[in-house]
């Protein structure tokens, strides 16, 4: 079953000034200081950040400039929350392509997402890139209103999540359809490994800048695109629900999640190791490598039945 929709950050407090007036976004926020070992002071050691940010964007710039060659599309088309994800992988694609070849979706879908979108809208505009908000309430109504009665939507937040994640996409698609474009997704590695998106929804695109990079390394990268502070600053949160965070969702916060993934998925680390090397209770980490096993289907394709042999 899919989780709720997940895709970028949402609700927190901004950084005094003007955050939207740089040519890409950016308030010259100081990274983090660094330890010896490649970690912040605050981000534990097995989930550091990557060693040359200014490497990796030019690795997801140019898998962006070439995907898009390889496909001879006009450009992207990218869902924008103003969040950390969705703000990072527009920059991406504007360093690889320029402005005119980006095209930003807003898509609010309640009250809770307006501050959100307002922010996404500021951010866009400093990148230069065309723009449209499209408030999805009205078409998530008519469309609960069609749906069978036995699937309503009414105090069914999983199922209202992921139907708002898949509208999102659909106007995603319509637009890359409609200019000659390829949906470019904000998926990153943290929520592919976790299943934490939703299938058709946020985790459907064309391409993913992201979708090697732990959210911690995301979060390393803005700081080289200078992202504005306030980005940086925002709990983690699909913004669907008051109250809502990541952090509850998961059992931990994404320097805890990325340091255990990194451990078991990436070397193969024993689940009680892990723990211990981390400092953890087993609990926490049986919980998330049982959540990376169950959505194994939401990173594979659709199962078939084998021809026999035949390719």
């Amino acid at each position: 079953m899919d989780t709720s929709t997940r895709s970028d950050p949402g609700a927190g407090t901004r950084d005094g000034g003007d955050p939207y007036t740089a040519t890409r976004p950016g308030t010259g926020r100081d990274p983090a200081a660094r330890r010896e070992d490649g970690a912040t002071e605050s981000t534990p050691a097995d989930a550091a950040a990557v060693d040359d940010p200014d490497a990796e964007l030019e690795r997801a710039v140019s898998f962006v400039r070439e995907t898009v060659s390889a496909a001879d599309a006009d450009g992207v088309v990218i869902n924008m929350s103003g969040g950390l994800d969705s703000t990072v992988a527009a920059a991406i694609a504007v360093e690889a392509l320029g402005s005119d070849r980006v095209y930003g979706l807003i898509l609010p879908c309640n009250k809770i997402g307006a501050h959100h979108a307002r922010d996404a809208e500021g951010l866009a505009e400093a990148l230069g890139i065309d723009h449209d908000t499209v408030h999805l309430q009205p078409l998530l109504a008519q469309f609960g209103s069609v749906a069978p009665d036995r699937f309503g939507l009414h105090d069914e937040p999983t199922l209202v999540g992921n139907a708002t994640a898949r509208l999102r996409m659909t106007l995603a698609y319509l637009a890359a359809n409609a200019t000659g474009r390829l949906v470019c997704g904000t998926t990153n590695r943290s929520e592919r490994l976790l299943g934490y998106l939703t299938k058709h929804g946020d985790g459907a695109a064309d391409l993913l800048p992201l979708g090697h990079l732990y959210k911690t390394e995301v979060r390393a990268l803005a700081e080289t695109l200078e992202v504005p502070g306030f980005v940086l600053e925002k709990p983690p949160t699909a913004g669907l629900l008051a109250g809502q965070r990541d952090a509850d969702d998961l059992g931990a916060d994404y320097d805890v999640v990325d340091s255990v993934l990194r451990l078991a998925v990436d070397e193969g680390v024993e689940a009680g190791t892990v723990a211990a090397r981390l400092g953890l209770d087993r609990e926490t980490v049986d919980d998330l490598l049982e959540r990376h096993r169950a959505t194994e289907h939401k990173r594979t394709p659709p199962p078939m039945p084998d021809r026999g042999g035949s390719a």
